[in-house]
Parts: structure tokens; C-alpha cells; sequence
């Protein structure tokens, strides 16, 4: 397995396919980079070189204890992407994977970078506070945490079956094959990284980021994400971007990228190559 080992002794699994121009993918919470196969392999037959890491706890990563917040994960992108010494490279993040490149660009500056994109992702805050009223609860947050340590298994089960794939709306039709991958990713996953990582994606404030961020970004968001909610987070970001744009999609859930592959494969291609 092809691994980088950071600063603070974490090994982070990566997977580096093909030659080109490179594109790093940043994963959800509480995935992994498998939760790219659908780009990977699109972008992959385009002629372009293919990154995809699990975060550390996540996949196939090391199972630390500690570092659970947005300033690792950054840090922790910075070595797969130092180590594999990548220039002009175009970094796509979704969901807490978006707040993780936004975290990275602005931590780490964009020397390497030529553009980026984030999909239902979590900028520029999801709790709720004075600054941020139409953000969620924090105890929408808390009662997550609380699922995970009674029974994490059920939990997750429970997550994709309903609302991260708006399977839970009337009329859709379940894929049990996406339901027991998402399931399955998760579990390879450690429970005390998935459970800090609930306050990394939720409490992180990434407002003053977006603000420093100058190359193109493209902000792929669906009005219909039961998990980021559409009007707090899409647009909201687009506007702190000096350089963003905003793609809005009608009815898509907020794991676009496995359900809506071709459409969202399509778009990146399109923004990639504009």
C-alpha cells in the first residue's frame, strides 16, 4: 500500500493513478478515498493523473487517537501532496472533504495549485451561532455524536439508507449496493476519528479561509442536501470566494458525486478544462 507518514507519525493511505495533470480528491466524513470511484476512473480515461487519500482515522489510514480537526487534515494533505511533489494540481473536496481543501489552500497557500472545486460542502459554517443564524443546532451535532458511541454500525447504516442519498424521499429507490459501501467505508474507519470529526466538520469556522483563497473555485451544491443545507453553505461560500462560482442542482442528494456521477463528472470536466 502506498502511504506517506506526516509530521506527527500518522500513515495517510493515498492511491496515485496515471499520468497528467494531477486531481486530488478529498473524501466525506466518514468515508474514504473508495468513495471516489467514480471519478477516479472517469478522470483516469480523460488523460489526467488521479490522487485520492483516506484522512487520517478514516480507511485505510493510521487510527490515532488525536489530530481530529480541520488544521491536521489540512496539514495531512499538505504531505501526500508535498510527498508526491504535485504542481498545477486541481483539488476537488466533498463535503467535509470541501472544508478540508479550503482549510489546505488557505493553511498552506496555493503554489501547487491551479484551481478547486467543493461539493455539498461544509464552508463556511454549519452550527448555528450569533455570526451564523441560519445554521444548524448544535445539538443536531451532539445527537450525532451520541448515535455514534451507542451503536455506530446502525448509525451509519441509518445515514446512508435515508438522508445522505435522499433515499428517504418519496418515490426514490434505494440502491442496496451504495447503502452497504457507504456502510462498509465507515466501519473500516476509527470510531474516535469519526466521532471528533463531527465537531471538525460542524464547528469550523471557515469564513476568514475563503476569504484568502484567489485561484478558481467552483461551488457544486444541491438545494435538495439534507446534510448541508443548501442556503447556509453553497452560495454563502461562493460569495466569500474572491473567485468562485455557483452551480446549483435541483432534487440531488448530498452524495451527488456516487448517485449523479455522469452529471457531476461532466460539470467538473467542464470547469477543469474552461
Amino acid at each position: 500500500m502506498s502511504t506517506v507518514t506526516t509530521k506527527d507519525g500518522v500513515e495517510i493511505f493515498y492511491k496515485d493513478w496515471g499520468k497528467g495533470q494531477p486531481i486530488v480528491f478529498s473524501h466525506g466524513w466518514p468515508l474514504s478515498a473508495d468513495d471516489w470511484d467514480a471519478q477516479l476512473l472517469f478522470f483516469l480515461g480523460k488523460g489526467y493523473r488521479v490522487i485520492a487519500h483516506d484522512r487520517r482515522g478514516h480507511g485505510r489510514s493510521s487510527q490515532v487517537g488525536d489530530g481530529h480537526d480541520m488544521d491536521h487534515y489540512a496539514d495531512d494533505l499538505a504531505a501526500v501532496t508535498g510527498h508526491l511533489e504535485l504542481q498545477n494540481a486541481i483539488h476537488v473536496g466533498h463535503s467535509t472533504g470541501g472544508g478540508e481543501v479550503v482549510r489546505y489552500l488557505a493553511r498552506h497557500g496555493e503554489n501547487r495549485v491551479a484551481k478547486a472545486a467543493i461539493i455539498s460542502a461544509v464552508p463556511p459554517l454549519m452550527v448555528r451561532t450569533e455570526a451564523n443564524p441560519g445554521g444548524l443546532p448544535k445539538e443536531v451535532f451532539d445527537d450525532f455524536q451520541a448515535q455514534l458511541a451507542t451503536n455506530r454500525s446502525e448509525f451509519y447504516r441509518a445515514v446512508a439508507a435515508g438522508p445522505f442519498y435522499n433515499y428517504n424521499r418519496p418515490g426514490a429507490k434505494p440502491s442496496e449496493a451504495i447503502i452497504q459501501n457507504w456502510w462498509r467505508q465507515g466501519m473500516m474507519g476509527g470510531a474516535k476519528a469519526h466521532y471528533d470529526g463531527i465537531v471538525a466538520f460542524s464547528q469550523t469556522d471557515f469564513t476568514a479561509d475563503l476569504g484568502k483563497i484567489t485561484i478558481p473555485v467552483l461551488v457544486m451544491h444541491s438545494e435538495d442536501d439534507q446534510i448541508v443545507p443548501y442556503a447556509d453553505a453553497g452560495p454563502l461560500s461562493a460569495k466569500l470566494l474572491k473567485n468562485g462560482t455557483l452551480k446549483t442542482y435541483k432534487g440531488f442528494p448530498h452524495g451527488m458525486p456516487t448517485t449523479q456521477a455522469e452529471t457531476i463528472n461532466a460539470d467538473l470536466l467542464a470547469f477543469i478544462e474552461s
